[in-house]
């Protein structure tokens, strides 16, 4: 789309990510990712809505010495080409070429947020080939439920400040737990993500029910959620455990929607362990 913006600075913070920049074809799309190498398991990380890969790395840094990260750039996000169309299985479709295209044995999924519901997706299709999953905070709103709690004209306003250009300090009034170089990474990564692609992910958090898939995402399986988290509530993770019996249900501490932001030594701590027991 001709209105994504990505500056000469953006670029340049990809010097300092210890990874490979790889591209997969999935259909007509290109799609990019952070790969971080090794000979360890790989990790297929998953991000959020308005997230491009480079806002993960202080997480998959964390996890180098585990599993291989590789993280995507989600279509109309980072360096990946727009597209047109972005439902749950589009977005399947392409964590799976990644998968494909990279001959990532086995991945264990982890998805943050529209990434967990992504992770969800692609774990409960039959035959995926997959080590496990680990969901961290999905969006539980959908048909008959509540909405999601940013609304659509918060992201559209965020995306409007990114695209006339903002900084570490403004973004600090949206998100002031965050870490320095987070809020840097997002005043300049943001402005690359496709409008539309929000837009429409936004309303798929409205029309596409995460339990719909939840229940039949196999085990080992766990669901992470920050314990102030606005989109998984108490009633969430309640109905999560109720309805996926075979999931872990972990719960990070003094952290909202945004978990590894808010909390990142506590939520990486966690991720380390689930790792530990589904990397066999």
């Amino acid at each position: 789309m001709t209105d994504r913006l990505l500056s000469q600075d953006a670029l340049a913070d990809l010097a300092d990510v210890a990874a490979t920049g790889r591209w997969v074809r999935s259909g007509p799309l290109r799609l990019h990712v952070l790969d971080y190498g090794g000979d360890g398991v790989p990790l297929l990380v998953l991000p959020g809505i308005t997230s491009p890969a480079i806002s993960m790395d202080f997480v998959a840094r964390e996890l180098t010495d585990l599993v291989r990260p590789v993280v995507v750039d989600l279509r109309g996000r980072g360096l990946s080409d727009a597209a047109r169309s972005y439902t749950l299985a589009d977005y399947a479709d392409d964590a799976e070429a990644v998968v494909t295209g990279l001959g990532l044995h086995r991945p264990i999924l982890l998805g943050h947020s529209l990434g967990a519901r992504i992770a969800a997706v692609v774990a409960a299709r039959p035959n995926a080939r997959i080590r496990g999953s680990v969901l961290v905070d999905p969006p539980m709103s959908g048909p008959g439920r509540g909405p999601y709690p940013t609304t659509l004209e918060m992201f559209r306003d965020q995306l409007r400040q990114a695209r006339r250009g903002t900084d570490a300090e403004e973004v600090a009034r949206s998100w002031p737990r965050w870490s320095r170089r987070e809020r840097e990474l997002r005043a300049r990564w943001l402005a690359s993500c496709d409008a539309e692609g929000i837009d429409a992910t936004h309303r798929g958090f409205e029309t596409e029910d995460f339990f719909a898939t939840w229940p039949s995402v196999p085990a080992p399986t766990t669901l992470v959620y920050g314990a102030d988290s606005p989109v998984v509530t108490a009633d969430g993770a309640a109905e999560a455990a109720a309805t996926n019996p075979g999931a872990t249900l972990v719960e990070i501490p003094d952290a909202g929607h945004m978990v590894f932001w808010d909390a990142p030594d506590r939520a990486c701590a966690a991720i380390r362990d689930l790792l530990g027991s589904q990397r066999a």
